[in-house]
Protein backbone atom coordinates (compact mmCIF):
# COMPACT_ATOMS: atom_id res chain seq x y z
CA UNK A 1 0.00 0.00 0.00
CA UNK A 2 2.05 2.94 -1.29
CA UNK A 3 0.68 5.82 0.11
CA UNK A 4 -0.31 4.45 3.80
CA UNK A 5 -3.58 6.24 3.48
CA UNK A 6 -2.00 9.37 3.47
CA UNK A 7 -4.73 11.26 1.57
CA UNK A 8 -2.29 14.71 0.64
CA UNK A 9 0.28 12.44 -0.71
CA UNK A 10 -1.96 10.64 -2.94
CA UNK A 11 -4.32 13.80 -3.63
CA UNK A 12 -0.67 15.63 -4.92
CA UNK A 13 0.00 12.66 -7.06
CA UNK A 14 -3.65 12.43 -8.54
CA UNK A 15 -3.58 16.19 -9.12
CA UNK A 16 -0.76 16.94 -10.84
CA UNK A 17 -2.00 15.29 -13.49
CA UNK A 18 -5.78 15.70 -13.19
CA UNK A 19 -6.58 16.39 -16.85
CA UNK A 20 -5.14 13.64 -17.91
CA UNK A 21 -7.20 11.11 -14.81
CA UNK A 22 -9.36 8.45 -15.41
CA UNK A 23 -11.49 8.80 -12.03
CA UNK A 24 -14.23 6.15 -11.58
CA UNK A 25 -16.81 5.38 -8.80
CA UNK A 26 -19.02 2.73 -7.66
CA UNK A 27 -23.07 4.23 -7.38
CA UNK A 28 -24.38 3.01 -3.69
CA UNK A 29 -21.91 3.43 -1.03
CA UNK A 30 -20.09 5.94 -2.78
CA UNK A 31 -21.68 8.12 -3.61
CA UNK A 32 -25.18 7.31 -2.01
CA UNK A 33 -25.88 6.13 1.00
CA UNK A 34 -27.12 2.31 1.46
CA UNK A 35 -30.55 2.29 1.94
CA UNK A 36 -33.27 -1.23 2.91
CA UNK A 37 -35.17 -0.40 0.10
CA UNK A 38 -32.77 0.04 -3.41
CA UNK A 39 -35.18 2.00 -5.33
CA UNK A 40 -34.85 4.87 -2.97
CA UNK A 41 -31.23 5.59 -3.35
CA UNK A 42 -29.90 8.60 -4.29
CA UNK A 43 -26.93 10.85 -4.38
CA UNK A 44 -25.80 12.09 -0.45
CA UNK A 45 -25.68 16.65 -0.19
CA UNK A 46 -22.96 17.49 -2.68
CA UNK A 47 -22.57 14.64 -5.16
CA UNK A 48 -24.22 15.96 -8.20
CA UNK A 49 -22.32 19.10 -7.65
CA UNK A 50 -18.99 18.00 -7.48
CA UNK A 51 -19.34 15.32 -10.29
CA UNK A 52 -19.75 18.32 -12.41
CA UNK A 53 -17.57 20.22 -11.37
CA UNK A 54 -14.63 17.60 -11.12
CA UNK A 55 -15.03 16.66 -14.49
CA UNK A 56 -14.56 19.50 -16.06
CA UNK A 57 -11.20 19.03 -14.53
CA UNK A 58 -10.15 15.95 -15.16
CA UNK A 59 -9.36 13.66 -18.34
CA UNK A 60 -12.83 11.66 -17.58
CA UNK A 61 -14.97 10.64 -14.76
CA UNK A 62 -17.42 7.81 -14.80
CA UNK A 63 -19.61 6.21 -12.64
CA UNK A 64 -19.28 2.42 -12.95
CA UNK A 65 -22.18 0.35 -11.03
CA UNK A 66 -24.46 -2.39 -11.10
CA UNK A 67 -27.50 -0.73 -11.37
CA UNK A 68 -29.00 0.04 -14.97
CA UNK A 69 -28.19 3.11 -17.37
CA UNK A 70 -31.49 4.56 -16.68
CA UNK A 71 -31.40 4.56 -12.85
CA UNK A 72 -27.81 6.25 -13.19
CA UNK A 73 -28.69 8.81 -15.19
CA UNK A 74 -31.35 10.26 -13.27
CA UNK A 75 -28.57 11.90 -11.11
CA UNK A 76 -25.22 11.88 -12.57
CA UNK A 77 -24.51 14.71 -14.77
CA UNK A 78 -24.75 14.59 -18.64
CA UNK A 79 -21.20 15.34 -18.52
CA UNK A 80 -20.24 12.03 -16.81
CA UNK A 81 -19.66 8.78 -18.14
CA UNK A 82 -22.24 6.30 -16.84
CA UNK A 83 -21.54 2.42 -17.11
CA UNK A 84 -24.26 0.30 -15.89
CA UNK A 85 -24.95 -3.31 -15.09
CA UNK A 86 -21.13 -4.19 -14.76
CA UNK A 87 -20.27 -2.88 -17.96
CA UNK A 88 -23.37 -4.36 -20.45
CA UNK A 89 -24.62 -0.99 -20.96
CA UNK A 90 -23.23 2.84 -21.24
CA UNK A 91 -24.07 6.54 -22.08
CA UNK A 92 -21.33 8.82 -22.95
CA UNK A 93 -21.35 12.13 -25.00
CA UNK A 94 -25.37 11.73 -25.10
CA UNK A 95 -24.96 8.11 -26.29
CA UNK A 96 -26.23 4.85 -24.89
CA UNK A 97 -24.55 1.70 -26.10
CA UNK A 98 -25.44 -1.64 -24.67
CA UNK A 99 -23.30 -4.67 -25.19
CA UNK A 100 -23.50 -6.60 -28.73
CA UNK A 101 -24.31 -9.67 -26.76
CA UNK A 102 -26.26 -8.48 -24.15
CA UNK A 103 -29.58 -8.48 -25.83
CA UNK A 104 -30.62 -11.88 -26.46
CA UNK A 105 -31.08 -12.26 -23.05
CA UNK A 106 -33.62 -9.82 -21.72
CA UNK A 107 -36.15 -12.73 -21.83
CA UNK A 108 -34.70 -15.05 -20.17
CA UNK A 109 -33.88 -12.29 -16.73
CA UNK A 110 -37.45 -11.62 -17.03
CA UNK A 111 -38.53 -15.70 -16.81
CA UNK A 112 -35.63 -16.05 -14.31
CA UNK A 113 -37.15 -12.78 -12.53
CA UNK A 114 -40.60 -13.57 -12.29
CA UNK A 115 -39.79 -17.72 -11.15
CA UNK A 116 -37.86 -16.04 -8.25
CA UNK A 117 -41.18 -13.99 -7.23
CA UNK A 118 -42.97 -17.33 -6.78
CA UNK A 119 -40.59 -19.69 -5.97
CA UNK A 120 -37.57 -18.10 -4.06
CA UNK A 121 -37.61 -17.88 -0.38
CA UNK A 122 -40.91 -15.57 1.38
CA UNK A 123 -39.05 -12.25 2.46
CA UNK A 124 -36.39 -12.33 -0.30
CA UNK A 125 -36.43 -9.04 -2.20
CA UNK A 126 -35.93 -9.52 -6.40
CA UNK A 127 -34.87 -6.74 -8.38
CA UNK A 128 -35.08 -7.55 -11.86
CA UNK A 129 -32.34 -4.58 -13.82
CA UNK A 130 -33.07 -5.83 -17.60
CA UNK A 131 -29.91 -7.81 -17.89
CA UNK A 132 -29.32 -8.54 -14.79
CA UNK A 133 -31.14 -9.89 -11.66
CA UNK A 134 -30.44 -8.92 -7.52
CA UNK A 135 -31.52 -11.03 -4.95
CA UNK A 136 -31.65 -9.02 -1.77
CA UNK A 137 -32.17 -10.41 1.67
CA UNK A 138 -31.17 -7.25 3.85
CA UNK A 139 -34.96 -6.58 5.22
CA UNK A 140 -34.06 -10.31 6.52
CA UNK A 141 -30.44 -11.48 7.58
CA UNK A 142 -31.32 -14.66 8.23
CA UNK A 143 -32.54 -15.70 4.67
CA UNK A 144 -28.82 -15.60 3.98
CA UNK A 145 -28.01 -19.39 3.04
CA UNK A 146 -31.81 -19.74 1.76
CA UNK A 147 -31.41 -17.13 -0.32
CA UNK A 148 -27.57 -17.93 -1.71
CA UNK A 149 -28.47 -21.91 -2.06
CA UNK A 150 -31.60 -20.41 -4.37
CA UNK A 151 -29.35 -18.43 -6.15
CA UNK A 152 -26.70 -21.11 -7.40
CA UNK A 153 -30.45 -22.72 -8.60
CA UNK A 154 -31.56 -20.07 -10.54
CA UNK A 155 -28.22 -19.24 -11.94
CA UNK A 156 -28.17 -22.86 -12.72
CA UNK A 157 -31.36 -22.99 -14.37
CA UNK A 158 -31.18 -19.71 -16.69
CA UNK A 159 -27.39 -20.44 -17.34
CA UNK A 160 -26.19 -17.55 -15.78
CA UNK A 161 -23.62 -16.26 -14.01
CA UNK A 162 -23.94 -15.68 -10.22
CA UNK A 163 -22.07 -12.96 -8.04
CA UNK A 164 -22.43 -12.14 -4.56
CA UNK A 165 -22.96 -8.68 -3.71
CA UNK A 166 -23.96 -6.52 -0.27
CA UNK A 167 -26.73 -8.40 1.43
CA UNK A 168 -28.23 -9.71 -2.00
CA UNK A 169 -26.69 -12.32 -4.72
CA UNK A 170 -26.98 -11.12 -8.10
CA UNK A 171 -27.36 -12.92 -11.56
CA UNK A 172 -25.82 -11.96 -15.19
CA UNK A 173 -25.63 -12.83 -18.50
CA UNK A 174 -22.59 -15.22 -19.18
CA UNK A 175 -20.82 -12.47 -20.75
CA UNK A 176 -17.23 -11.71 -19.82
CA UNK A 177 -17.91 -7.92 -18.23
CA UNK A 178 -17.20 -6.59 -14.70
CA UNK A 179 -15.57 -3.63 -13.20
CA UNK A 180 -12.12 -4.29 -14.34
CA UNK A 181 -12.54 -4.59 -17.99
CA UNK A 182 -14.82 -1.31 -17.89
CA UNK A 183 -11.67 0.37 -15.72
CA UNK A 184 -9.02 -1.58 -18.19
CA UNK A 185 -11.41 -0.33 -21.23
CA UNK A 186 -11.78 3.89 -20.11
CA UNK A 187 -7.90 3.92 -18.69
CA UNK A 188 -6.79 2.90 -22.30
CA UNK A 189 -7.88 6.36 -23.65
CA UNK A 190 -6.43 8.48 -20.91
CA UNK A 191 -2.71 8.96 -20.16
CA UNK A 192 -2.73 9.84 -16.46
CA UNK A 193 -3.24 8.53 -12.80
CA UNK A 194 -6.35 6.42 -12.51
CA UNK A 195 -8.90 6.35 -9.67
CA UNK A 196 -11.44 3.98 -8.57
CA UNK A 197 -13.31 4.12 -5.67
CA UNK A 198 -15.58 1.59 -4.33
CA UNK A 199 -17.30 0.06 -0.93
CA UNK A 200 -17.91 -3.67 -2.11
CA UNK A 201 -16.95 -6.85 -3.25
CA UNK A 202 -17.87 -6.33 -7.15
CA UNK A 203 -15.33 -3.54 -6.65
CA UNK A 204 -12.41 -5.84 -6.34
CA UNK A 205 -11.89 -6.73 -10.72
CA UNK A 206 -11.97 -2.91 -10.47
CA UNK A 207 -8.86 -3.09 -7.96
CA UNK A 208 -7.24 -6.03 -9.83
CA UNK A 209 -7.41 -3.56 -13.14
CA UNK A 210 -5.65 -0.85 -10.94
CA UNK A 211 -2.76 -3.78 -10.17
CA UNK A 212 -1.95 -4.46 -13.35
CA UNK A 213 -1.70 -0.86 -14.22
CA UNK A 214 0.43 0.09 -11.84
CA UNK A 215 2.74 -2.57 -12.57
CA UNK A 216 2.50 -1.13 -16.04
CA UNK A 217 3.80 2.20 -14.27
CA UNK A 218 0.72 3.96 -14.42
CA UNK A 219 -0.30 6.19 -11.13
CA UNK A 220 -3.14 4.57 -9.70
CA UNK A 221 -5.29 4.75 -6.55
CA UNK A 222 -7.47 2.28 -4.85
CA UNK A 223 -9.90 4.29 -2.76
CA UNK A 224 -12.35 1.93 -0.03
CA UNK A 225 -15.50 3.62 1.03
CA UNK A 226 -15.86 2.40 4.93
CA UNK A 227 -19.10 0.99 6.08
CA UNK A 228 -20.14 -1.16 8.90
CA UNK A 229 -21.16 -3.68 5.79
CA UNK A 230 -17.77 -2.81 3.53
CA UNK A 231 -15.81 -5.75 2.35
CA UNK A 232 -12.40 -6.33 4.41
CA UNK A 233 -10.68 -7.54 1.12
CA UNK A 234 -11.34 -4.20 -0.37
CA UNK A 235 -10.11 -2.35 2.82
CA UNK A 236 -6.86 -4.42 2.76
CA UNK A 237 -5.96 -3.47 -0.83
CA UNK A 238 -6.71 0.08 -0.80
CA UNK A 239 -4.18 2.91 -0.69
CA UNK A 240 -7.21 5.49 0.75
CA UNK A 241 -9.77 4.46 3.06
CA UNK A 242 -12.88 7.26 3.35
CA UNK A 243 -15.69 7.24 5.58
CA UNK A 244 -18.90 7.30 4.03
CA UNK A 245 -20.52 8.87 0.83
CA UNK A 246 -19.82 12.46 2.44
CA UNK A 247 -15.99 11.94 2.55
CA UNK A 248 -16.00 11.31 -1.31
CA UNK A 249 -17.24 14.38 -1.80
CA UNK A 250 -15.18 16.01 -0.19
CA UNK A 251 -12.05 13.58 -1.31
CA UNK A 252 -13.13 14.75 -4.98
CA UNK A 253 -13.24 18.84 -3.61
CA UNK A 254 -10.01 18.51 -2.78
CA UNK A 255 -8.56 16.73 -5.81
CA UNK A 256 -10.29 19.91 -7.59
CA UNK A 257 -8.56 22.43 -5.18
CA UNK A 258 -5.20 20.64 -5.23
CA UNK A 259 -5.48 21.14 -9.36
CA UNK A 260 -5.93 24.54 -9.55
CA UNK A 261 -3.62 25.20 -6.88
CA UNK A 262 -0.22 23.46 -8.86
Amino acid sequence: MPYSNDSQALIGLIAADLANALIATDFDGTLSPIVEDPALAVPCDGAIAVLRELSAHCGELAVVSGRPVSYLSRFVPAEVTVVGLYGLESLKDGQTQVHSNAGIWRETMDDVATAARLRGPKGMVVECKGLSITLHYRGHPELEKAVEAYSEIAAHSGGLRRRAARMSFELHPPIDEDKGTVIRRLAADQSGPVVYIGDDIGDLPAFEALDELAAAGRPVARVCVSSSEVTAQLVERADLVLNGPGAVVEFMKRLIEAAQGQ
